[in-house]
Parts: C-alpha cells; sequence; structure tokens
C-alpha cells in the first residue's frame, strides 16, 4: 500500500491523532497534514533538480580504474589520493576534501619505510592552478 493511502487509513479509519500517525510513519506533522489535504488517489510529485557534478565528464575513467583495480590483489589497489593524482593528469582540477588532507597530514607525519620524502612542500591538490598535481 503506498504511504498517502496508509496515512488516510490510520487518520480517518484508525482514528488516530496527528501525533501517532507521525510516530507509525517516521513522517513528519507537517508531511501527514498536507498528505491528508490533497485529494484521495493524487500521489506527492517532487521536483528534483538536475545538477552536473564536477566529477562527471571524468566518470568513465574513474569507473574504469576502479573495475581494474577491483581485480588486482587488495593489497595492489590505488589509495584515493592516487587515483585523485591520476584524474588530475588528465584534467579533473578538484580541492581535496578536509578528510583527505587530515589523512595526508598524519601519513607525512609517519612515513613509511619504503618511501622517500616529498621534493617539495606542497599539497596534490595545489597543482591545480599551474598544471597537474604532483603524485605524493
Amino acid at each position: 500500500m503506498n504511504l498517502p493511502g496508509k496515512v488516510r487509513r490510520l487518520y480517518y479509519r484508525d482514528r488516530l491523532t496527528l501525533s501517532e500517525v507521525e510516530r507509525r510513519t517516521g513522517l513528519t506533522r507537517k508531511t501527514v497534514r498536507k498528505w491528508l489535504n490533497t485529494p484521495e488517489g493524487v500521489e506527492p510529485k517532487y521536483r528534483r533538480r538536475s545538477v552536473d557534478s564536477k566529477i562527471a565528464p571524468y566518470a568513465e575513467r574513474l569507473l574504469k580504474m576502479l573495475e581494474i583495480d577491483a581485480g588486482r590483489p587488495k593489497r595492489e589497489r590505488r589509495t584515493a589520493l592516487k587515483l585523485y593524482a591520476e584524474l588530475s593528469v588528465t584534467g579533473f582540477c578538484r580541492r581535496l576534501q578536509p578528510r583527505h588532507r587530515i589523512y595526508q597530514a598524519l601519513a607525512g607525519s609517519r612515513p613509511a619505510a619504503d618511501t622517500p620524502p616529498p621534493a617539495s612542500g606542497r599539497s596534490p591538490d595545489s597543482g591545480c592552478a599551474n598544471g597537474p598535481a604532483p603524485v605524493p
């Protein structure tokens, strides 16, 4: 049964209060009241915005990279930073999210034994304006 129909049944047939209908359905009282005031048989319509994401032009390439990594052993898969670096070479220029900067700072404070220290103090996302980001 559709949810507006269930709301109508609970309110009109079962004689429950708006608050009780809200508790049983998980909807807000404003939504319940709105659905009760609409004509019967009318489904709620929601306007959805079509938003173009900044990664959309690179989505196909990123999916292909992830499919390739899915076939690799877990230790040989590329990290998010390495995927970002490869995408930035193809022209993707987007700032890293704050949590990636935190991870990067933690990784920089404890360098692995087999990785040399970075040649410059730049972060991987600082190269966007002048060119591709350096590979970490």
